[in-house]
């Protein structure tokens, strides 16, 4: 699986949480320790804001820990709202489009999980992606799918309720043509103004999620793994959870689409 890693808060050089810490985002995607795969190599990507509305977006192929212009621009570039990920592959190709996060207008998308069977329904899933919406389709995961899909439920007006009804759409499709775990995920994603975060599975194994305030940066970390490994004030997000951060708010209420993905 996955990990990513995303801020929000003063504005601090990328390398805070990609490359310096550590347990850092990179280190990560050679030594992860809370997933079942310690490699995260197939490819990694960052979406930060700044001075426009829609964010920038660096993304590549390459392993984080291999990729120097990766190591010069987390060094330079200073933001305080950012998404950054390391990939490991579900099933789709090594290219630059599968690479997160993916973005369209001032949304920007990351996730780390699965949904059971994907492979087998990946047309069924397509179709869901209505047509105005369907040039944003670069790649070939399930991820972005899962993203254009959402902003189609409305993500501008519900982020919430329109990552529910995504999110229910897949697990159905799962259940129907797919095999169990049927999904299991984190996400993150931002509108530039605030940091969202989803943590739920249709069983017992949802992915881990943390989130920790700090008063030196002046901004809050919302991680796959902590970005220290013995550092106090990890918050564990509970599974079932819809998160929203914004400033030093934390607002955080139950997410629990699969009774929707049943009943569909």
């Amino acid at each position: 699986m996955c990990r990513w890693a995303a801020y929000s808060g003063a504005p601090i050089f990328l390398e805070e949480i990609v490359s310096s810490p550590g347990h850092s985002l990179v280190r990560q995607s050679h030594c992860a320790s809370e997933c079942k795969t310690a490699i995260n190599a197939d490819g990694f990507g960052i979406a930060w804001y700044a001075d426009r509305a829609e964010p920038g977006l660096y993304r590549d192929v390459m392993p984080a820990w291999s990729d120097p212009n990766l190591k010069s621009l987390v060094a330079q570039v200073r933001s305080g709202l950012f998404l950054a990920h390391v990939r490991a592959s579900t099933g789709t190709a090594t290219s630059r489009n599968n690479c997160h996060p993916f973005t369209v207008g001032r949304w920007s998308f990351m996730h780390n999980g699965q949904v059971g069977g994907y492979e087998g329904f990946r047309r069924q899933a397509d179709m869901m992606i209505p047509d105005h919406l369907y040039a944003h389709r670069k790649g070939a995961t399930d991820s972005e799918a899962l993203f254009l899909v959402a902003l189609a439920e409305g993500l501008d007006a519900d982020p919430c309720g329109a990552m529910a009804r995504a999110v229910a759409r897949f697990e159905a499709l799962s259940r129907d043509k797919g095999c169990a775990p049927h999904l299991r995920m984190t996400a993150a994603f931002s509108d530039g103004q605030r940091l969202y975060a989803v943590r739920y599975a249709s069983d017992d194994a949802a992915p881990t999620l943390y989130h920790r305030w700090s008063d030196s940066r002046g901004g809050r970390a919302v991680v796959s793994e902590p970005l220290e490994r013995d550092e106090a004030g990890w918050d564990p997000v509970p599974p079932g959870s819809f998160c929203v951060f914004e400033g030093a708010g934390v607002t955080i209420v139950p997410f629990h689409p699969g009774a929707q993905a049943q009943a569909a």
